[in-house]
């Protein structure tokens, strides 16, 4: 039916504590196209959805235990991006409009007619399927706007991926976390054979050894509490595309005999059948272990260790490739500027000590840690310009006064501390002076000479505070 292929992939949970309308309402969903998940509770709901994601929730205002209403706030908080809607009796509309200013999409009163529950879910899942095309068509098109390779080592790296990406042989993705090991992931897909089909990635340490065998494998409806349809896995619904499995040295020993089986003979086995089903996808892995030492100790199968590193990329660690920092920088500094500040409102420039501050820090967190230091200046910086104290980094290269593994002595130690506290002092007193030396000073409680030495020592101009 046209219906099904114009919502096929569209994601449904429908909760409530009465069962037949549940089952209504999951006979609405299928009759235009969309298989609905069922959770009896607001908590039943929360906890699926820590495993799924879901395009639509629709949701019963009052039930016992967690109402509709704390449920938005919890699904908003788990999954900003998923479109909630309210069910809600004649009585109860206030309530309902009061959700509506907490992010509800919309709101139904009961009794509902079916046609507008379903022409209400058609309407969403259009504009969820195209904004979900545009973005994966914008991705193909112009590139994920986080592979940055300035550094010639990660323009190695992508040289690589380049190479590796025609190929449907198995790659394993080793780096520390937080390198941006899905980002490599994704850009093999998005430069294959098979870039038109689905990208589909999980993280093998978020789940049990049940639940990531349902969510790759696939299970049969009653198969286990909460089964109540049949569930595709990911290697199913790949479709020939790429399926991604995150934090792979996490996977408990039997069922990394299981995955060795679906590699080679190409079925899986839903949990529940009797019968295994053939699938067609490309796997890409990841870790942040070393997976050869693991084999040695015998914490991962050293079969599978083979089948899965067919072809391999190991990605440095970013103290290792600084040329991608000031590109990065710029790149999180527009995203967060654009999430957390008014849209009239212009984007903070870095200053050249900031930019310092940022090649000079050993960045354990790697990626993701800049990305959140440049949040974190976005957020903090009153004026027009971010300087080293917004990025808060101080604190950590205190406790680290060195870089990793160098032996410094006490005095050497406290000296590179007392200069990092002097900078981060005075940067402080000239953003809250405008730049005004003799403000900054007096604040300070020290002469205006004993500032501008300071200053000199440490090459501050006063003009980068300067409104």
């Amino acid at each position: 039916m046209p219906m099904t292929c114009e919502l096929d992939g569209l994601r449904v949970l429908v909760v409530d504590d009465e069962a037949d309308i549940r089952l209504g309402l999951s006979r609405l969903m299928k009759g235009i196209g969309v298989e609905a998940a069922q959770a009896a509770s607001g908590v039943e709901a929360l906890e699926w959805l820590r495993g799924h994601p879901a395009d639509v929730v629709l949701t019963d205002l009052m039930m016992p235990g967690m109402s509709g209403s704390e449920l938005l706030t919890e699904v908003k908080r788990l999954r900003p991006e998923t479109t909630v809607v309210i069910l809600t009796a004649f009585g109860t509309i206030q309530t309902a409009v009061s959700c509506l200013q907490n992010g509800a999409a919309h709101f139904l009163t009961k009794p509902f007619d079916n046609k507008e529950v379903q022409e209400l879910v058609r309407r969403m899942g259009r504009h969820v399927l195209a904004r979900r095309a545009r973005s994966a068509d914008e991705a193909r098109t112009s590139g994920n706007a986080e592979v940055i390779a300035a550094d010639p080592r990660m323009i190695r790296v992508f040289a690589l991926v380049k190479r590796v990406a025609k190929s449907p042989v198995p790659v394993l993705i080793e780096g520390e976390s937080g390198t941006g090991k899905e980002v490599v992931a994704r850009s093999l897909h998005r430069e294959s054979h098979v870039a038109d089909r689905p990208f589909l990635a999980v993280n093998a340490a978020a789940l049990t050894e049940t639940l990531l065998e349902s969510e790759l494998f696939g299970h049969r409806r009653g198969a286990f509490t909460g089964a109540d349809r049949d569930h595709k896995g990911l290697f199913e619904a790949a479709r020939g595309g790429t399926v991604f499995l995150d934090e792979v040295a996490s996977m408990p020993a039997a069922f990394q005999g299981k995955l060795l089986r679906v590699l080679q003979e190409r079925v899986v086995r839903p949990v529940g059948a009797s019968a295994d089903v053939p699938v067609d996808f490309r796997l890409v892995t990841a870790t942040n272990r070393d997976l050869s030492e693991m084999v040695k100790k015998g914490e991962f199968r050293e079969d599978l260790y083979y089948r899965l590193r067919v072809l391999n990329i190991l990605i440095p660690p970013l103290r290792e490739r600084k040329g991608d920092i000031p590109p990065l920088a710029m790149l999180f500094l527009a995203r967060a500027s654009r999430q957390c500040l008014p849209s009239d409102e212009p984007l903070p420039e870095l200053t050249e000590a900031a930019m310092e501050a940022l090649l000079e820090h050993p960045w354990p967190g790697n990626v993701r840690e800049l990305e959140n230091a440049l949040q974190r200046a976005v957020i903090v910086c009153a004026g027009p310009r971010i300087h080293p104290h917004h990025l808060g980094l101080v604190e950590t290269d205190w406790s680290e006064p060195g870089e990793p593994g160098e032996d410094l002595s006490y005095g050497e130690a406290k000296r590179r501390t007392v200069e990092r506290f002097q900078r981060d002092f005075v940067h402080r007193a000239l953003e809250v002076s405008g730049g005004n030396v003799s403000q900054a000073a007096e604040s300070c409680g020290l002469t205006r000479a004993a500032f501008q030495k300071i200053l000199r020592q440490h090459g501050i101009d006063r003009t980068d505070f300067s409104d």
